[in-house]
């Protein structure tokens, strides 16, 4: 049976039709005057979909490379304190074996000994440093690493309390402080007291050639968390250049999942605005006829 096709529903199709050439036209202009494909997620779920879980990957990895600049910071400071620590125990090694020449007399020796004791005071500072007061020798301790008269130590000896980490990748973290501990030693068999000795030794005309033996052991010590320090600080700036490179090609994918292509765009629209015109005539011409029109 074929139904009844009244001028009416000729219009209302025609009207219907010239409202979703408009509507096809005007998201058309608003993903132009935004640049974006989608502006509500009811424009495209799945692009939605794809947005927000990139937009979701990219805030974890912003806060990777906050955590990645906070690890890099850290063992910078930890790296330039024990640089500044090996270079004062050199000079003391210096003053040691100048000290213990028989030829030397005791004034010298008392200026070797007066020497020793600021390169002491300068490695208190340096087993002192803190970063955003935060002692880098003394893991989760407020205070001073080490007491400047006692040289007690205020951190975690032999690692009784987890170490300061910073999350570098999703894999794993990195320890970024120092055991103040094992590098200057505690108490009285830290290299601070050893100076002390030193000194005293060579105010009271004594051979100090033993305590070039545990100057050394301690400069050992040292060495040997550098090199510490310096793999763990490898591992973070290859972390930081690693995050860098994979902030960029989220971007990337950010860019061709939400992005409009420009080019294709202007002609979507041009083309629509030409079948929006063709619509118009179309439709002015089924809407002519009038009552008139069938009295004549």
């Amino acid at each position: 049976m074929i139904g009844r096709i009244t001028h009416q529903s000729i219009q209302h199709q025609s009207l219907a039709n010239l409202q979703r050439n408009l509507t096809a036209m005007s998201a058309l202009q608003s993903q132009l005057s935004s640049g974006k494909r989608v502006t509500v997620p009811s424009d495209d779920p799945a692009v939605a979909n794809d947005m927000l879980r990139l937009r979701g990957e990219q805030a974890a990895l912003v806060r990777q490379q906050r955590s990645v600049a906070d690890a890099d910071a850290w063992l910078s400071t930890v790296d330039n304190a024990l640089a500044a620590t090996l270079s004062g125990m050199r000079e003391a090694r210096d003053t040691l074996v100048r000290g213990n020449s028989a030829a030397m007399g005791q004034e010298a020796r008392d200026a070797l000994a007066a020497n020793l004791v600021g390169v002491r005071d300068a490695l208190l500072d340096q087993a002192n440093t803190a970063y955003i007061g935060r002692q880098v020798f003394a893991g989760t301790s407020a205070e001073n690493a080490f007491d400047r008269t006692t040289y007690a130590y205020s951190g975690a000896v032999a690692g009784t309390t987890p170490p300061v980490e910073r999350q570098v990748s999703a894999e794993g973290a990195v320890r970024v402080d120092s055991d103040g501990a094992a590098v200057f030693g505690v108490g009285e068999n830290s290299v601070f007291a050893l100076l002390d000795r030193a000194a005293a030794a060579l105010r009271a005309g004594e051979d100090v050639s033993g305590h070039l033996t545990e100057l050394d052991a301690r400069m050992t010590a040292v060495t040997t968390e550098v090199s510490s320090v310096g793999a763990r600080h490898a591992r973070v700036l290859e972390a930081k250049e690693a995050t860098a490179d994979e902030q960029v090609a989220l971007k990337s994918r950010l860019s061709a999942v939400e992005d409009v292509d420009l080019a294709e765009a202007i002609l979507d629209l041009q083309l629509q605005e030409v079948a929006y015109q063709g619509a118009l005539g179309a439709t002015a011409r089924v809407l002519q006829p009038t009552l008139l029109d069938f009295l004549r």
